[in-house]
């Protein structure tokens, strides 16, 4: 489809290619317009930022970076992109951790087409978007992050620093993309001290896994201290 000043600009992300092309050839049909497609998680990170997508159609089980972690690089960068997953997972830990990656909205695979469609427009116009068997999940877990949100300025208020100044030297470094191995070298420490180090710190921003805690310290700006 050829670009309108109304069209949702779309990126569509999946390993397999048959699939890929597919769904892309579909929306452009339907009135949306693809301005790219990427085969990975780690290509979907590199190619968002050019081409600005108000949509990225976002597969979870993908090499070198899985859809929950490309969401949340993607938001980083890109905070005014929206994610829909479109997996062929259903299960609860997947749209969870879409969910807290930042997606806004999850669909299966079997949806048809027009459904399609519908849900990334929808999905553009600042809807959340989630199929009746899963909208249940996901209000339990939006009810859990306002309620870690409201808990926040508790923490805050108490006059504690919620990091030591080695935690966040290792939350600077999990932000510039290290392992905990590479960060276990570059400071001189233990494997096993870097992993204590970034447990704590997920405790103490009260956060759920590594996913939240890099978007947390990208947000921080702290990949560009250092």
């Amino acid at each position: 489809m050829t670009e309108t000043p109304t069209a949702v600009r779309v990126m569509v992300v999946d390993d397999h290619p048959m699939w890929r092309e597919g769904v892309a050839r579909d929306l452009g049909e339907r009135g949306l317009y693809v301005v790219a497609t990427a085969g990975d998680g780690a290509a979907a990170v590199r190619i968002a930022p050019a081409v600005r997508p108000d949509v990225v159609v976002m597969d979870l089980q993908m090499p070198h970076l899985d859809g929950a972690g490309a969401t949340a690089a993607i938001l980083a960068a890109l905070p005014g992109t929206r994610v829909l997953v479109l997996s062929a997972s259903a299960e609860h830990g997947d749209v969870l951790g879409a969910v807290r990656a930042g997606a806004a909205g999850y669909l299966v695979k079997s949806a048809q087409v027009a459904e399609l469609a519908d849900a990334v427009q929808r999905t553009a116009d600042g809807q959340a978007v989630f199929g009746p068997e899963l909208a249940g999940l996901v209000l339990g877990e939006f009810r859990r992050r306002d309620a870690a949100a409201k808990r926040e300025p508790q923490l805050q208020a108490s006059g504690e620093p919620a990091l030591t100044p080695r935690e966040t030297e290792v939350l600077r470094l999990v932000a510039k993309g290290l392992t905990a191995r590479q960060i276990a070298d570059r400071l001189t420490l233990s494997h096993r001290t870097v992993e204590n180090h970034v447990q704590n710190s997920l405790r103490k921003l009260q956060l759920t896994n590594r996913v939240e805690l890099t978007r947390y310290a990208i947000e921080q700006g702290l990949d560009r201290e250092g």
